[in-house]
């Protein structure tokens, strides 16, 4: 029942069906999970994904990102040379499916990324009954355990409420995790102004125009001004800008940091942040095993991350398992 699917150099391939889940290379035939540059990439013949995702490619690169596009909606079952394929929520980003792929009296989901926990902006995860699941594998270690994202939330106002002298500037990855802390910021009560780098204007304009609402936004910096938020403002920029020139003109700017990573302290340590956020939209260990249990999959499949040590529980609780090895998605950028 292996040969539904297979793994090659360009990613997931389905033989019968002619298509690629999330390739790495360009394809006639392209399924996309999700909108992130390691998984949705410009240049394939057709591209097949939720709405949602293939407006995030557009808005990243362009309308001639593919030869064609198709829109399928979550749910909906879809036959491709006589493969059933079906999208279903991962819980991940806006937009973001799992791929079910039925043939042959087989059905195997591969899940691109996924998370367990509560997200506002996007639909939550659902296990989906399988032979095969092909599971991401980012935090697939005991160590890695998200705490509740509103928890982090609160260390973060307190900070601002103890330092009103100070900027807070929140690393956070352009496309979800941004979204997702702008978001539950306002959960949370705040209602000010945030500031925002100008790399997550047109992706938190998209996120609202889908019916997600940010709340006030106005622009971190505005060049022919050379204006900066007030002392005491919340300023959400990619991570690479925390601790480049461009947040000098901050006042006093503390260091925040929204990652996964932020439960290894070396790591926090190398980024030189001052105030860490544990909120990922990737899956923890927990969440991890339990969707594997969930999906009731006789076989599991683990793809980029820690692969070996996900493999080795799944032996250990009588699973058949075995990592996948694809080269070219990126576990950092989380």
């Amino acid at each position: 029942m292996a040969q539904l699917l297979r793994s090659r150099p360009e990613g997931l391939c389905c033989p019968e069906g002619n298509f690629f889940i999330d390739p790495v290379r360009p394809v006639e035939r392209a399924l996309i999970t999700h909108g992130h540059s390691d998984h949705a990439r410009a240049g394939h013949g057709a591209v097949l994904a939720t709405r949602e995702t293939l407006d995030i490619m557009e808005l990243r690169y362009g309308p001639g990102f593919a030869g064609s596009v198709q829109e399928v909606q979550l749910g909906e079952r879809i036959t491709i040379d006589g493969v059933e394929v079906t999208f279903h929520p991962a819980g991940h980003v806006l937009g973001s499916a799992q791929i079910c792929v039925e043939g042959g009296g087989t059905r195997i989901v591969a899940s691109g990324d996924y998370k367990r926990s509560p997200d506002p902006t996007c639909a939550s995860f659902e296990p989906i009954p399988c032979d095969i699941f092909i599971t991401e594998a980012t935090f697939a270690l005991p160590v890695f355990t998200h705490p509740d994202a509103s928890h982090e939330i609160a260390q973060l106002l307190k900070s601002v409420r103890q330092f009103p002298e100070r900027t807070h500037i929140v690393g956070a990855y352009t496309l979800g995790k941004a979204q997702r802390v702008i978001a539950l910021l306002r959960d949370a009560g705040y209602n000010d102004t945030i500031f925002i780098h100008g790399a997550l204007v047109k992706l938190c304009d998209y996120y609202e125009s889908a019916g997600v609402p940010l709340g006030i936004l106005q622009p971190a910096t505005v060049e022919e001004r050379g204006a900066a938020p007030p002392a005491g403002a919340i300023v959400v920029a990619p991570p690479a800008a925390i601790d480049d020139r461009w947040s000098r003109r901050f006042a006093d700017p503390l260091a925040c940091f929204a990652s996964g990573w932020m439960r290894i302290r070396q790591r926090v340590r190398q980024r030189g942040v001052e105030l860490p956020l544990i909120i990922s939209d990737h899956a923890d260990w927990e969440e991890l095993t339990q969707t594997i249990r969930e999906t009731g999959a006789g076989e599991v499949w683990a793809t980029h991350g820690r692969e070996e040590a996900l493999v080795r529980w799944c032996e250990l609780n009588g699973i058949a398992a075995k990592p996948l090895h694809i080269a070219g998605y990126e576990d950092e950028a989380e």
